[in-house]
């Protein structure tokens, strides 16, 4: 037999348990003055008792707000289910929004033109009340359309050389060069002089960091085979990246990959080729994950709470949304865990 559906309690509802008229109601609901405070304690109270919530729909209609955040992401969707980072940037974005009680709408997109039509089509239809923004790009357009819309948004990123405009606009960083001279610091400890850095997009700014932070340390330190090279972030485009490396007159004796997904394809593309890791390849990986920590040899990755940097993220967008100032934020800096994947550089080989 078919089952009515649940009728969501109404306005109407309330007013009728409560004896009251339903312009009563929507007064005391929506804390506007024209019933007494003994009448509007008991409407709640009848409100809560029916499981009463507000329209997200109606909440923005009347400039309420929609009680949701939005994340759009430019990047390639075929890259994005199997990378870890964002899948626990999100789970703790997830965390702080569920328990305020805000949703979370999440759009790919293919380019940044795309991602900024997303964000005036989203405020013209009051379909979020911030924005979490990720992927900061240099001459990023996004900061200032934020500031004209004023949309309240937390940038997760640093903005290499550009200010972030006045208002409700924070920005939540780790320092990516930081990161990258410990890891050139490591592999220069073991003796290792030729170095590829296979990268991610190169139009992020946080891609031009590493590699700039690549270039200086190698110049520092008196090491003329160091390069990098750009991918999409994919597990394709790394291991063929690595192909070619390898295949070079001097090939590296270490590389670094900007992502867990291409280190793992990098040390498959190794074993295919008898390289033995980390006998004659030390290998690192960016971020750490459950990947990094199963294959053999485990990998030296670079490690960070990244569940608790996207709670980070979120906590300072619900600071704006409840009309705090904006912040310039620097997170902790992810520390290197030294694993099997990389080791002592051959004397024969350097």
């Amino acid at each position: 037999m078919r089952r009515t559906p649940a009728r969501r309690p109404t306005i109407k509802d309330i007013a009728r348990r409560a004896g009251v008229s339903e312009s009563a109601v929507s007064f005391a609901l929506n804390g506007r003055p024209g019933v007494s405070e003994v009448t509007r304690a008991r409407i709640r109270r009848v409100a809560e008792q029916l499981g009463w919530q507000p329209s997200a729909a109606a909440r923005a209609l009347s400039g309420e707000g929609a009680a949701t955040v939005g994340l759009v992401l430019a990047r390639p969707a075929r890259t994005l289910g199997v990378e870890s980072f964002f899948l626990q940037l999100v789970s703790g974005v997830q965390e702080v929004l569920a328990g305020r009680r805000l949703g979370l709408l999440f759009q790919v997109v293919e380019d940044l033109d795309a991602e900024c039509a997303v964000y005036r089509r989203w405020w013209a239809e009051r379909r979020v009340d911030g924005l979490l923004v990720v992927d900061p790009r240099a001459d990023d357009p996004r900061p200032a359309l934020l500031d004209r819309l004023g949309l309240p948004a937390v940038i997760v990123g640093a903005l290499d050389g550009q200010s972030v405009p006045h208002g409700a606009i924070s920005t939540l960083w780790a320092d990516d060069t930081g990161a990258m001279a410990s890891i050139i610091g490591h592999l220069h400890g073991l003796g290792h002089r030729r170095i590829t850095h296979i990268a991610g997009l190169p139009e992020l700014a946080h891609t031009r960091r590493r590699m700039a932070c690549l270039r200086a340390e190698a110049a520092r330190r008196g090491l003329p085979d160091v390069r990098s090279v750009t991918t999409d972030y994919s597990d394709a485009q790394g291991a063929e990246a690595t192909r070619r490396e390898l295949a070079g007159e001097r090939p590296p004796t270490a590389i670094v990959y900007d992502n867990d997904v291409m280190a793992v394809a990098g040390l498959a593309v190794a074993a295919e080729r008898g390289v033995p890791v980390p006998a004659a390849l030390s290998i690192v990986a960016w971020d750490d994950s459950v990947l990094c920590r199963s294959t053999h040899p485990a990998l030296t990755a670079l490690v960070r709470d990244t569940a608790a940097f996207g709670r980070r993220a979120a906590e300072q967008l619900v600071a704006l949304l409840d009309g705090g100032p904006g912040h310039r934020i620097q997170d902790a800096t992810p520390r290197l865990a030294h694993r099997a994947s990389t080791a002592r550089v051959p004397f024969s080989s350097r």
